[in-house]
Formats: C-alpha cells, sequence, structure tokens
C-alpha cells in the first residue's frame, strides 16, 4: 500500500495535507480504498459544518459496504469536491489526489496525526 510521506494520516484510514489559503484536504487511504472495494458513492460532510477530532462527519459507500468518514481534527468544513459527487470510483483510480473535503483548524494538526511510517506501521499490524 502506497503512504506518501508528504501526507498525514488519522487511526480511522484518512490523510490529509496543506492544501491553500490555510485549508487543509482530507481524503480516504489507498489501505481504505482497497478495503472497500469499488467506491460508489459519497457523501461528504456539509460547507459550514463543525468536526470533531474522531466524530463521523461523512459517509463513503462502496459495493461491499460503507463507512464512516471520521474528523482527523477539529475544525470547520470549507469546501468539498463536487466531482466526487458523480465520479466518487476516482478515489480508487487516485486515492491520494482525490480530495473529499477542505477544513480550516486552528490546532497545529501535526501533532495529533501519524506520520507515513506510523501509519504504514498501523496498517501492517492490522
Amino acid at each position: 500500500m502506497r503512504t506518501p510521506s508528504n501526507l498525514l494520516y488519522s487511526k480511522e484510514h484518512l490523510w490529509t495535507k496543506k492544501s491553500t489559503d490555510e485549508l487543509w484536504e482530507a481524503g480516504i487511504t489507498d489501505y481504505a480504498q482497497d478495503l472497500l472495494g469499488d467506491i460508489v458513492f459519497i457523501e461528504p460532510p456539509a460547507i459550514g459544518s463543525m468536526l470533531t477530532a474522531g466524530n463521523p462527519c461523512g459517509l463513503v459507500e462502496s459495493v461491499k459496504t460503507g463507512s464512516d468518514l471520521h474528523a482527523l481534527v477539529d475544525g470547520e468544513v470549507m469546501e468539498i469536491n463536487e466531482a466526487l459527487l458523480n465520479s466518487p470510483e476516482r478515489i480508487n483510480d487516485q486515492p491520494y489526489e482525490a480530495w473529499i473535503f477542505k477544513y480550516k483548524t486552528t490546532a497545529p494538526v501535526e501533532s495529533q496525526l501519524l506520520s507515513s511510517e506510523a501509519y504504514s506501521t498501523l496498517i501492517e499490524n492490522s
């Protein structure tokens, strides 16, 4: 499984990276999309909704199952990737390019999440 070193990860299999204008992008990891199989539906969090770290904030459905998206950190949803609403399979094709939502946070993200190495260890021990 790919775990790019320029990203941060959650134990709930989401990735994040700094975007523009002090926003962060969030999506599901290669490991998560592989477990889910063919993704057929995505329900991102609503723009303006408040995120609480670890709490469900959206949904991804595949031909196999549905899975909650869990907020990486506390923050506010600022944008969703509209293109994924009509083409959720893009997550399977390019999980690290297909961000689901962008958020802003006032907390230091880096101290709350896993590095690429720590996330790789987590999934290897799953």
